[in-house]
């Protein structure tokens, strides 16, 4: 059996999550009918990360088991051309037996777009969350500050979550400005692995700073009670990218 790393983009909107759900649209369940048909076998996804409904990938890794039938190029064109326009796979490459996308990753980026205007923009509802209210980014910057480093998240710990443990490494956690685009910006965060809803608890904290709700360095308090209550509202889905996974 050969084994396949492949890269994938696509617009969660339309899916209820990645992973296969009974009765639900998936990416995973899409992808994999698709493959099976370019790979003339069944095939089965394992991915760098579980996004959930609404959420985005602008680069998610996934592996493969598969009898080598088909070469790369004809995985990604082929695949392309039976999957919707809103899920492409980028590439395709063979990669060692023992590859796992989940597993071997040793860092995932998250990037959570926010749309900071008095009016909504038409063209970025599906992919940013839009505030009306001013938010201020220095404040933003100061509440991401304490999450960088290893610690116990469960305050920013999603509902259902069933990860073994609720501690975690941030490498990284900032704001970016896209200066092409007026008062687009993403709150960037990367770490070794995230809990459900993790980072979308992480951004709608960070965002009540900005608004003056709570001051920023409460959020090392909020870090230390080990109680969600005590965090902020979680981020909708639709500004939450998958932004690269490192190995």
């Amino acid at each position: 059996m050969r084994r396949m790393k492949i890269t994938v983009a696509y617009d969660g909107t339309a899916y209820a999550g990645w992973q296969v759900q009974p009765g639900a649209a998936t990416v995973q369940s899409v992808m994999e009918e698709a493959l099976a048909r370019i790979l003339q076998e069944p095939v089965r996804l394992r991915a760098a990360g579980r996004t959930d409904a609404g959420v985005h990938a602008r680069e998610q890794v996934v592996d493969f088991a598969d009898s080598g039938r088909r070469d790369a190029e004809t995985i990604v064109r082929g695949g392309n051309a039976l999957l919707p326009g809103d899920i492409r796979i980028l590439s395709a490459e063979e990669a060692p037996s023992h590859f796992d996308a989940r597993r071997h990753a040793a860092e995932k980026e998250y990037r959570y777009f926010l749309l900071l205007s008095r009016a909504a923009s038409p063209f970025l509802s599906r992919y940013a969350w839009h505030i009306e209210s001013p938010v201020d980014l220095d404040a933003v910057r100061e509440a991401l500050a304490p999450l960088v480093g290893e610690h116990d998240f469960t305050s920013f710990r999603g509902q259902g979550c069933t990860a073994k443990t609720a501690v975690r490494t941030i490498f990284r956690a900032g704001v970016t400005r896209y200066d092409e685009v007026p008062a687009l910006y993403s709150v960037d965060v990367a770490g070794s692995g995230f809990l459900r809803h993790m980072v979308r608890n992480i951004v709608g904290t960070a965002v009540d700073a900005g608004k003056g709700k709570h001051p920023p360095g409460r959020v090392a308090e909020i870090l230390a009670a080990r109680d969600r209550g005590a965090a902020g509202i979680t981020a909708p889905a639709r500004g939450l990218f998958l932004w690269r996974v490192g190995y």
